[in-house]
C-alpha cells in the first residue's frame, strides 16, 4: 500500500525538522528511511530527529505530538525551546511523527510505551470497581468483626477492626479522592481551584502509615501470644490493644506534618508519588531528600524487616512446640490423636503469615519506585526504571487495602459463615415481607 503525499502542515514540518518517508517492504510491512536536516540528531529510541543542542534532553524541535493511549488517540503540539510535554500527556511522551492513509496509521511506540497504554487504558475501569469493592469490604469487615462473633479474641479483633479502618481511609483519600481525578482528569478540572492538596497529603499518608504499623502491632501481638507466654497475659488485652494503636495513630499524624510544609496546596494532575505542585528548590533539596528518604525507610522498610523477622522467629518457635508436643502425647497416650491447641496454632499462623505476605508482595514495587523517582531527582540516574512500572506500583499498593477480607474468608470459617449470614439478610427480609 502506498502512502500519500504528506499535508502542508507535515511538509512544512519535515522541511524544516527532518526528512522521513515510508514504503511498504516485501513482507508487506512498513519500511522507515529517515535523515535528518543539519543541526539535527536522530534518536532511534523516539524514532524522531531532534535538534542538536548541549543540553538535548531539554530542548527538542518542532513536530507534531501523536500518541495511542489504550483506545484514545490524542494529538498536541511540542514547543520549542525548553523541553515542554503537553500535561494531558502525564509529561512523559516523546515527540514523534506520525505519517497516516485513509485506511492505516502508523504509530511507532516501543513495547514499554504499549504496555504503559495499556494500563492507564486498565486503569479507567480498575480504579472505579477497586473503589467500591475496597469501600464495601471494608466497611462489610468492620461491621462483621465489631460483632465479635468471629471466634477471635477481643484483642485481635480490635486489630482487625483497625486496619480495616485504616484501609477503608486509604481507599477514600489515595484511590477515589487522588487516582481517581487523575485518571478522569476532564471531569475534575474544578479541583485546580481548590489549594488543598498539601493538607490532603497530610491526611493520605497518615492513614497509609496507620495502615502499615497496624500490621506490623497484630504481627507483633501474635509473636507475643505464641512464643511468649509470660508476656502474653500483659500485652495481649483489649486495653492494650486500644493504647497501641492510639499511639501509632498520633505518631503516624506527627509524623507526617512535613508534607505540608514540602508541599504546595496546588494539584498536580499527574501520576508520580508526589501528587501536589513543589518548588524548584524542593526538587533538588537535600534536606528534603533527606527527610523523605526517612520517611521512606520508616513507612514501609522498617515494617518490611519487622514483619519478615517477627514471622521468622514465630515459624520457628511453633514447629519447634509442636514437634515437643507430639513427641509428648504420643508417649503419654501410644497414639496420635487431633491435638485442638495445635489446631488454633496453625489457623492463627496461616493467618498471620499470609496478611504478611500479602503486604509485602503488593507494596514492594511501589517502594522502589518511590525511592527512585526521588534518586532521579537528585541526579543519580544510573538506573531507569520504565514508568509503565510506576502505575503497576500503584495498581498493586491500592489492591492490598482490598484484599484482608478475602484473607479473612479463606482463613476463618466464622468469618465466612458471619458473612454469609449478612448477604443472606437483604433476602431473608424480602421473603418475609412477601410472605
Amino acid at each position: 500500500m502506498g502512502i500519500p503525499p504528506a499535508t502542508g502542515a507535515e511538509q512544512s514540518e519535515g522541511q524544516q525538522l527532518n526528512t522521513i518517508s515510508i514504503t511498504t517492504g516485501s513482507s508487506g510491512k512498513p519500511v522507515l528511511h529517515k535523515s535528518c536536516d543539519q543541526g539535527h540528531d536522530w534518536r532511534p529510541k523516539h524514532q524522531v530527529c531532534v535538534v542538536r543542542t548541549p543540553d538535548p534532553v531539554r530542548e527538542w524541535g518542532h513536530c507534531t505530538l501523536y500518541a495511542r493511549l489504550g483506545t484514545r488517540t490524542i494529538a498536541g503540539q511540542c514547543q520549542a525551546g525548553p523541553y515542554r510535554e503537553p500535561e494531558w500527556l502525564h509529561r512523559y511522551a516523546p515527540c514523534v511523527l506520525l505519517f497516516s492513509t485513509c485506511m492505516q496509521t502508523f504509530i511507532w511506540l516501543s513495547l514499554e510505551d504499549r504496555i504503559y497504554g495499556v494500563l492507564l487504558t486498565m486503569q479507567t475501569i480498575y480504579y472505579p470497581i477497586l473503589g467500591i469493592v475496597g469501600v464495601s469490604v471494608n466497611l462489610l469487615t468492620i461491621g462483621i468483626l465489631s460483632r465479635g462473633k468471629c471466634g477471635l479474641s477481643k484483642c485481635v479483633t480490635r486489630y482487625l477492626v483497625a486496619m480495616a479502618a485504616a484501609d477503608l481511609l486509604v481507599i477514600i483519600l489515595d484511590l477515589i479522592l487522588r487516582h481517581i481525578p487523575i485518571v478522569f482528569r476532564d471531569q475534575f478540572l474544578f479541583r485546580n481551584s481548590i489549594p488543598v492538596c498539601n493538607i490532603h497529603a497530610v491526611l493520605l499518608y497518615t492513614a497509609t502509615d496507620c495502615s502499615v504499623w497496624f500490621t506490623v502491632t497484630f504481627t507483633f501481638d501474635r509473636f507475643l501470644a505464641i512464643c511468649c507466654q509470660k508476656l502474653k497475659i500483659k500485652y495481649c488485652s483489649k486495653k492494650t490493644a486500644a493504647v497501641v494503636l492510639g499511639t501509632v495513630t498520633v505518631l503516624s499524624c506527627l509524623r507526617n506534618i512535613f508534607w505540608y510544609f514540602m508541599l504546595t496546596g496546588q494539584y498536580w494532575r499527574v501520576n508520580q508519588p508526589w501528587f501536589c505542585g513543589v518548588t524548584e528548590h524542593v526538587y533538588f533539596s537535600l534536606v528534603w531528600a533527606t527527610i523523605e528518604f526517612l520517611h521512606n525507610i520508616i513507612t514501609p522498610g522498617v515494617p518490611f524487616g519487622l514483619i519478615l523477622l517477627l514471622n521468622a522467629l514465630t515459624v520457628r518457635h511453633i514447629r519447634v512446640s509442636s514437634r515437643a508436643r507430639r513427641r509428648l502425647r504420643a508417649h503419654s497416650s501410644g497414639e496420635s490423636f487431633r491435638d485442638p491447641e495445635m489446631e488454633i496454632r496453625r489457623k492463627s499462623i496461616i493467618l498471620l503469615l499470609v496478611i504478611s505476605a500479602n503486604f509485602i508482595l503488593l507494596w514492594a514495587l511501589f517502594t522502589v519506585n518511590t525511592i527512585w523517582f526521588r534518586m532521579w531527582y537528585l541526579g543519580y540516574r544510573s538506573v531507569f526504571l520504565p514508568k509503565f512500572l510506576r502505575e503497576a506500583g500503584f495498581m498493586l499498593q491500592l489492591l492490598s487495602c482490598c484484599t484482608n477480607t478475602a484473607i479473612y474468608a479463606v482463613t476463618q470459617t466464622q468469618y465466612r459463615e458471619q458473612v454469609k449470614n449478612v448477604l443472606k439478610c437483604p433476602f431473608t427480609v424480602i421473603l418475609k415481607f412477601i410472605q
